[in-house]
């Protein structure tokens, strides 16, 4: 019997797009010129925003919009080197729940700079007047703020650095380049300012609440550091729009490239997997050097974007962290392997209905039943494989900012918050390090050390070590109403297990 011969495949590139078997542009990219700088390239980026700036280039607009990534850390050498290795193309692959997929080559990012090689050419590019959106995707933790008060940190050693390179050039010294993204965009800003040039829109595409607003205030707050009239420049002049973003986007695996190559004859040094659902919810508001006329791509363009947030981030991202503890404790590894339980459904719509929808504002438009029972559905997407651990990942930055709200809000209006301080717990039975069956579990967290010393604590006679930590949850531990279902909750994990603990809470509202 003779072998299938191997699947022919054709490297992604610009001279390669003809021969493709998967659809991309159709617009002359090399008529697209740079509009926005991208900091914090990853599939996200890709997969949400660089994709409607795509779709607006397909109809013949927005051609001055083009993205150029912009990279900030040693590690975003790989998306540059990948992404110039292909012209700057790649294909988004959208997995649907019942095997099929759809792809398609993106050309929006048009050139990508990598600020620790050159960070000259990276704050240049910032302060080239033709680009008048700078956009942010550099996670929860990137805005270096305490997770309690919302302050920035100065003491960051990046910051210091390039403080000291800042005053260290304005006494006509040589100096450093700007390192951190409070470095390059503040100077960036500055050189703006001292040419007589409009400032930038910022534009945070991040998963906080108030994301604009917080973005406002952690960049001047930098600047304010460095020169305090230019950050009551930057306060004044500088845009910052709140937006809602969502779309599932797991990371791309090597299963995931031979899937590419096999069913669509393309070889991608780095595609992008997401899921079909994709929403972007932004406030319009933006500095004189306007921006893409987005809505005709489907984003929503609102006055008040905080109904939308509040929605996604209390449903959505805290219903992400409510499934994966107790999910990845019990066994599962993948986000639709929980969802097929019928248990911890129910546990999640009973969380979504009962505690979170509570605290949330009317949305305009949306229907909160069928959107808390659709995002059932894509958590449920077996396709994306969407894995428990990269749910779990950097909890510190996502708890405090998903979470904790819901808790304080229920706290001040005298409703239960049994539900909520369960996931908290199964957090910090998570950091005990060890699952049901005996595994290691490797936290990742940029607290990791100071979060699994909290959770051994919790084991040597304080259960309430985890929540002591003022950082992260404020004056909670201070909340019989909260400490008491917690411990309880905690304890439970701790001897009975996920699944039963998460039984027996689901069980209450049946």
């Amino acid at each position: 019997m003779s072998e299938t011969p191997p699947v022919k495949t054709q490297p992604l590139s610009a001279f390669a797009l003809p021969r493709l078997w998967v659809p991309g542009p159709t617009y002359d990219r090399s008529a697209v010129g740079v509009g926005i700088v991208h900091i914090g390239v990853g599939g996200f980026h890709r997969a949400h925003q660089a994709m409607y700036l795509d779709r607006l280039m397909a109809e013949g607009q927005a051609l001055d919009w083009g993205i150029c990534g912009l990279g900030i850390l040693p590690g975003d050498a790989r998306m540059r080197h990948a992404l110039a290795a292909q012209d700057h193309l790649y294909t988004l692959v959208v997995k649907h729940p019942d095997g099929s997929t759809d792809a398609r080559i993106i050309g929006s990012i048009i050139d990508f700079v990598h600020a620790p090689d050159a960070p000259e050419l990276a704050v240049e590019r910032l302060a080239d007047p033709q680009v008048r959106i700078v956009s942010l995707t550099i996670t929860e933790g990137g805005y270096n703020f305490n997770q309690a008060t919302g302050e920035f940190d100065g003491e960051l050693p990046a910051v210091q650095q390039d403080l000291a390179a800042a005053a260290a050039a304005a006494r006509g010294e040589a100096a450093p380049g700007p390192s951190s993204v409070f470095g390059l965009v503040v100077e960036a800003l500055y050189r703006r300012q001292t040419r007589g040039l409009a400032p930038f829109t910022l534009m945070s595409c991040d998963n906080i609440q108030g994301n604009g607003d917080m973005a406002r205030r952690q960049f001047t707050a930098y600047a304010r550091l460095r020169d305090p009239e230019l950050g009551e420049w930057i306060n004044t002049e500088v845009a910052f729009p709140n937006s809602m973003v969502d779309r599932i986007t797991p990371v791309t695996s090597e299963e995931d490239r031979q899937l590419l190559a096999e069913c669509h004859g393309t070889d991608d040094r780095w595609p992008v997997v997401c899921e079909p659902f994709t929403q972007w919810v932004l406030e319009d508001h933006f500095g004189s050097g306007g921006r893409p006329p987005l809505e005709a791509v489907g984003v929503q363009l609102v006055a008040d974007v905080e109904p939308y947030e509040l929605m996604k981030l209390r449903l959505l991202n805290a219903s992400h962290q409510a499934l994966c503890y107790p999910g990845y404790l019990a066994g599962y590894r993948y986000a639709h392997e929980v969802c097929a339980d019928p248990t911890f459904v129910a546990y999640l719509l009973a969380y979504m209905d009962h505690e979170a929808t509570p605290t949330l504002h009317p949305v305009p438009g949306i229907d909160l039943h069928s959107y808390k029972r659709q995002l059932i559905e894509r958590f449920a997407n077996p396709a994306v494989r969407d894995t428990l651990a990269r749910l779990c990942a950097e909890s510190s930055d996502r708890i405090p900012k998903w979470l904790v709200p819901v808790i304080h809000d229920n706290l001040a209006a005298g409703r239960p918050v049994d539900l909520s301080a369960a996931i908290v717990a199964s957090w910090a039975r998570y950091a005990e390090g060890v699952d049901e069956t005996g595994e290691s579990i490797i936290l990742v967290d940029q607290r990791k050390e100071r979060v699994a010393a909290a959770a051994a604590r919790q084991r040597s006679g304080d259960p309430l070590a985890f929540v002591r930590d003022r950082d992260l949850f404020g004056d909670l531990a201070e909340h019989a109403e909260f400490t008491e279902p917690y411990v309880r909750a905690l304890e439970s994990f701790q001897t009975k297990g996920a699944r039963a603990t998460i039984a027996a809470l689901a069980g209450r509202y049946d």
